[in-house]
Order: structure tokens, then sequence, then C-alpha cells
């Protein structure tokens, strides 16, 4: 019901295509759900998840034409089913309109408040997106810097759908507190998943190249495990495959960084440290001071992704 009939269409075409292509619609299902636990949806409820979806896609769209990325869900990313210079700007325009949605919050006593933690969520979002650029020329990156940048990148606007709803709703400061460390606890495992999904998913649910990581020779936890891991011999390899510029032989590189992998049980690593960030977040969803039955619902759907296949 949200999608842009605006002039000119060729601005709004791009934005509605990725709108409708879906997605897990993750952040604001779970913005309806911190919403829920302190009072009844409503129209500002609505806003604000639609804010958060749309100013993600925005993300989306702009990481896609830095990653240089062909697939989006399966389908074809907007900078090459249009171009890149549509892309940068329909992007430009989503981020726009996910303050409009803002802008129509009711609560006007709540507004400015709201206006300023989502500016520093979103700034957030491009240091995590510049760490992540810098991180492929930087030699060395260590697993705690590299687990930061992930968490500004990704798992910060994850934390602002449930803080910046439970806010919104009337949630005491501690509890608003709760739902954004919930929130990124969660945002972090969910990036961990994503990571061994690129490595070892099923091509055709995963919905991007699987190995996409590995080609662009970002260094993901499994890689940077990997390396603390290595013997002499695998360290050599690694550092030397991930060394390569050139797009030939992206299969054999893949296949062979995989191995490696598996060899030294990053898969399980990683596994086991996914585990650990949704148990810390799941700690933090049982402390938040609501009826326990209310939080069901929250705690079910992290459960379901840290258990996707895609």
């Amino acid at each position: 019901e949200n999608l842009y009939q605006k002039e000119p269409q060729s601005l709004y075409d791009p934005i509605n295509y990725l709108l409708k292509l879906g997605g897990k619609r993750a952040r604001p299902a779970m913005a309806l759900m911190a919403y829920e636990l302190f009072d009844k949806l409503d129209d500002d409820a609505l806003n604000l998840a639609m804010a958060i979806e749309v100013f993600h896609n925005f993300t989306l769209m702009h990481d896609d034409i830095i990653d240089q990325a062909d697939k989006r869900r399966s389908q074809p990313s907007v900078h090459k089913k249009y171009d890149t210079n549509v892309a940068i700007l329909s992007g430009d325009a989503m981020m726009i309109e996910s303050y409009q949605y803002l802008a129509k919050l009711s609560k006007k006593d709540k507004t400015i408040s709201l206006f300023t933690k989502f500016n520093v969520h979103a700034l957030n979002v491009c240091r995590g997106q510049q760490y992540d650029l810098e991180f492929e020329n930087q030699e060395v990156v260590s697993i705690e810097e590299y687990l930061e940048m992930i968490r500004l990148k990704t798992a910060v606007l994850v934390g602002a759908a449930m803080s910046l709803s439970g806010e919104l709703a009337g949630a005491s400061e501690e509890d608003v507190q709760h739902l954004q460390s919930f929130g990124e606890n969660i945002g972090i495992a969910f990036q961990l998943q994503d990571d061994l999904l690129d490595a070892f998913g099923d091509p055709e649910s995963f919905g991007k190249k699987v190995g996409g990581d590995i080609i662009q020779n970002k260094k993901t936890y499994l890689y940077l495990k990997a390396l603390e891991l290595a013997g002499k011999e695998q360290k050599k390899s690694l550092l030397n495959l991930y060394a390569e510029k050139s797009t030939d032989n992206e299969k054999e590189k893949v296949e062979t960084v995989k191995s490696i992998f598996e060899a030294l049980g990053v898969k399980e690593y990683t596994v086991q440290l996914i585990e650990a960030y949704h148990n810390l977040g799941i700690s933090h969803l049982q402390a938040i001071k609501v009826n326990p039955s209310k939080k069901s619902s929250l705690k079910n759907f992290s459960d379901l992704l840290m258990n996707r296949k895609k």
C-alpha cells in the first residue's frame, strides 16, 4: 500500500522494484513486535516500521553498487536492472522518504528524540560500511574490529527498530536500552549467519551468489578465524588467495578457501559464536519489565532468524 506513485517514474520505479522483491522484513516486524510489548499497534507504529524498512532498503541499493553485486533476493540488483546513476539517485530518494515517515509521527513530544537517535543509528550504518570497505585493503584486521564493524553496519539498525519503537510506545529508558541491546546482539548473530550462508549456503535458497565474500576478499569472521587457527602453509595459501584481485578462476578460489575453512573447523566456531550472541540478546529480552507472555513472539522470531537458510 505504500509503494510510490510519484513522478518522475524513472526515479521511483527502481524503489518500487526493490521493495516488491520482498525479503525477510525482519526489521519492521521486530519494530512492530517491540511496540506491542507496551501498546497496541497504531499508525505511529506502522510509520516508524516503514521508516526503518525503507532506510534499510536504501542501504541495500547502495551496498549492491559498492559490492558490484549482480543479484539481490535472487533477482537483478537495481544498478544491474537499470543503471548505476539511477540506483544512486533512487537510493538517495529512499533515504529522504524514510525521514518522511518519521515526520508523520503524531506523538510530537517524542519526535525530536526519535529523529536524533535515528540519525545516530543512520550514521553508524555509514561508519560500518566505510570500515567494511577499508578492511578489504587493510592487511591486518582483528576479530574484534570485524565484530564492531558488523555491529555498526548491520546490528545497530536492528537495535534501532526495537528501541525506537519501544520509546515511541512509552517504554522506560531501561527497557529501551534492553531493546537496543537485544536487537544489536541478534543483529550481530544475524550477520554472522549471513557470512556462514555466503560460504556454505544453498545457492538456490540463499538468493545471492554463494562465495561472494570470498571472491571480493572480504575479511569475514570465517576468514579471520581461519587465519588465527591456520598452520604456516594454510595461512600462506589464504593470504595469497585473498591478495588476488583477478576474477579469473573464481570457482576454484571459492572451493579452495572453503576447503581450508572446513579443515580448520571454522564453520563450527561460527555456529558457536552465533549461538553466543543470540543467547546474549535473549537475556536482554528477558530483562524487559513486561508480562513474559508478551515476549514470546519476539523470542520465536529471533529463533527463526537463527535457523534460516537465506
